[in-house]
């Protein structure tokens, strides 16, 4: 695909690690339709990207990692999705999820935490409730008090690999108010048949049950510090850009195939203007999402509203694109043989991921009137 610089880029120091994903990645392709298909979580893939050590150089430097930066945390992912979505937003939860717990919780276990991700052990988030909807980080279950610690009873959805997890970093309601804890998986957890989804079928997102599960005090998290930014939130943007990229590739591949004694599609102009429409605003996406990065890398307050208004950009190219590429297949690009069908489907699910892109707008679009009024 054709690609312009941008200003900003991957530290030299940290290059290692993106041509490590770009290599794994490259195995991943392999396995990425037949892992729809049989809606499969490529665990393989994920201990691959552990064993190569990426993992825990995703740690601060104080718990023995790299603390590697936002800038290559969104390459990696962009990297990853653009040959397996599915992959990609699995291990940026995982890792999401473990960083959070590593910088958020009590000295112990913290240090606890860092060790079991050194030694390949899986986390995710248990964050989304059936009443919860978009206020995902508002809970709406109530803990009960269990002497000194609690104890959860409910039930979270679309848990992302969930089924190859040993940790969780769940949140609960405390005394009324939202609190987040490190919860290792035991008996009083279960996991219900799982509900396929369309689109993204190989990340098994399923729903948990807890059944007067262990909260303990000790694995209580406290409030992000400032300046600190979820990996989730700023990395999010970059599946959909990834993805967005892998439909602008496959349309490429389409539109150059000749049919017949005519031209190829290529050469068709509602094509290229299409095409040519659907690459800025991918590259323009690309540019929002690196700016979060850079953000996130400088400590800046304005890192989390930077992340929602590129994720909803972002998700809505990435359908855009879909949908262009299942234009210039036609007939042939709906078949179930065909990677435009997956990538279509996949494309649908960062927008409906929290924040949805309705409610982001509504919120977005809050913040530039206020901001016209200011004025």
């Amino acid at each position: 695909m054709l690609t312009r610089p941008s200003p900003v880029t991957v530290p030299a120091s940290e290059q290692k690690w993106l041509d490590t994903a770009d290599a794994l990645a490259n195995g991943f392709a392999q396995t990425v339709a037949t892992d729809d298909a049989e809606a499969r979580l490529p665990i393989e893939h994920l201990q691959a990207l552990a064993a190569s050590g990426l993992d825990a150089a995703m740690l601060p430097e104080e718990f023995g990692g790299e603390g590697l930066s936002y800038a290559t945390l969104g390459a990696i992912v962009r990297t990853i999705a653009a040959r397996h979505p599915a992959v990609a937003t699995v291990w940026l939860m995982h890792i999401g999820a473990a960083h959070a717990l590593v910088s958020q919780s009590p000295p112990e276990a913290a240090a606890f935490f860092a060790e079991e991700l050194r030694a390949g052990r899986r986390f995710a988030n248990a964050l989304s409730e059936p009443a919860g909807g978009n206020h995902f980080l508002a809970s709406q279950q109530d803990a009960a008090a269990a002497g000194t610690d609690w104890t959860l009873t409910g039930r979270k959805l679309f848990v992302s690999g969930s089924e190859a997890a040993d940790h969780l970093f769940l949140h609960a309601r405390v005394d009324g108010a939202p609190a987040f804890f490190g919860v290792t998986i035991d008996s009083t957890v279960s996991f219900p048949p799982i509900e396929e989804t369309s689109g993204m079928r190989a990340t098994r997102s399923r729903s948990i049950l807890f059944d007067q599960t262990p909260l303990l005090r000790s694995r209580l998290c406290s409030p992000p510090r400032p300046g600190y930014a979820n990996l989730i939130t700023v990395g999010f943007a970059f599946v959909s850009i990834g993805i967005a990229e892998s439909a602008l590739d496959a349309l490429r591949a389409q539109a150059s195939r000749r049919k017949g004694p005519g031209a190829p599609l290529a050469e068709t102009p509602w094509v290229r203007s299409d095409t040519g429409m659907v690459w800025a605003e991918v590259e323009a996406a690309r540019l929002m999402a690196e700016r979060t990065a850079w953000l996130a890398d400088e400590g800046s307050d304005q890192t989390m509203a930077a992340a929602g208004e590129a994720k909803m950009l972002a998700n809505e190219v990435a359908k855009r694109a879909a949908a262009v590429a299942v234009k210039v297949g036609g007939g042939s690009g709906y078949l179930m043989s065909s990677p435009i069908q997956r990538i279509f489907r996949d494309a649908q699910a960062g927008a409906i991921m929290a924040y949805s892109v309705p409610f982001t707008q509504d919120l977005v679009g809050g913040w530039v009137l206020s901001a016209e009024e200011a004025s």
